[in-house]
């Protein structure tokens, strides 16, 4: 088991306003890096990284409950390639994330905000979509699922206006690295997907 807590926290005032050099917190910083932004629970960051240790793995959510319980699983499994933060997406994503460190970002069901009045507050917007582009490596991909039909419409009708991102292969995880949300919901909604890549 591994000892130390796998969370990442800025040791600095400097850290804190970004950007966060998280590579170096890993073991082995120049192994690809790929971020679950919006975490949960931990199910698919846990499955994924343990299929795949040849990359590293920083797990971002805002709910240090959910961290804390995902930094206790992975450091049972050992798995050396996860680093966790608390923190909101938008913020991670903008100030906290590298220029250009990412290959692969997963954004997996995040909050619909569907009363019409609270639209406003949804993650996917052409401001979010300008911190995506700068974290993202070149060819860089994000990869979005929403069980919510018209945050799907949306967030699909704002990649498609962004002449940076080009459509990408869909990526749907096997059923052993599905969310505690889609497994619960996989049966009663359809699940929207949608890929894109950096241009």
């Amino acid at each position: 088991m591994i000892a130390e807590s796998l969370r990442v926290v800025p040791a600095s005032e400097a850290e804190w306003l970004g950007p966060l050099d998280v590579r170096t917190r890993f073991a082995h910083p120049q192994r690809p890096l790929e971020i679950d932004l919006g975490c949960g629970k931990g199910r698919f960051l846990l499955a994924h990284a343990a299929k795949h240790p040849e990359v590293n793995f920083w797990g971002i959510d805002r709910m240090l409950r959910r961290i804390r319980k995902i930094d206790n699983r992975a450091r049972r499994l050992d798995l050396e390639n996860i680093r966790l933060s608390r923190m909101e997406a938008y913020y991670a994503t903008t100030y906290w994330v590298p220029e250009a460190s990412v290959r692969t970002m997963y954004v997996f069901f995040p909050d619909p905000w569907p009363k019409a009045r609270h639209e406003g507050h949804r993650l996917f917007n052409p401001r979010f979509l300008d911190a995506l582009w700068r974290s993202l490596e070149p060819g860089g991909t994000v990869h979005v699922a929403t069980d919510h039909a018209p945050y799907f419409e949306q967030l699909s009708e704002v990649f498609a206006a962004d002449g940076r991102f080009a459509p990408a292969e869909v990526f749907a995880p096997p059923p052993d690295e599905m969310t505690d949300f889609e497994l619960y919901y996989a049966d009663k909604k359809p699940i929207g997907r949608l890929s894109v890549r950096k241009g």
